[in-house]
């Protein structure tokens, strides 16, 4: 399974910026995917996630309510609107995928995006 992140940017606190990440695999409805992000001197941490079938969601408290992740099987990508963006949403965004499941930790996927970078200027 190939994973490729895009969308990053440099953007004004308040704006908006949709990440997307299309997969190589033939059976991606099978899979679980989430993102993740390691800001400047942190670990990588959880943002959202999205389960295999019809996608129930889940979301860090930090971006609830601003972020929203979403799928299109047919299309093999997975995406991250995000709104309402601020400095500390700064980081390397990384798209993930487990086949069957999802989960909140980095050990709970096999497979990893290269990352795109997003900045939110104050």
């Amino acid at each position: 399974v190939q994973l490729q992140a895009s969308g990053g940017g440099l953007v004004q606190a308040g704006d908006s910026l949709r990440l997307s990440c299309a997969a190589s695999v033939r059976t991606f409805r099978d899979y679980g995917l989430g993102w993740f992000r390691r800001g400047p001197g942190k670990e990588r941490e959880f943002v959202a996630r999205i389960s295999r079938g019809v996608g129930g969601t889940d979301y860090a408290d930090s971006v609830k309510g601003r972020f929203m992740i979403s799928r299109d099987n047919a299309k093999n990508t997975v995406w991250l609107q995000m709104n309402s963006l601020k400095p500390e949403d700064t980081a390397v965004y990384y798209c993930a995928a487990n086949r069957y499941s999802s989960g909140r930790r980095v050990a709970d996927y096999d497979y990893w995006g290269q990352g795109t970078q997003v900045t939110v200027s104050s």
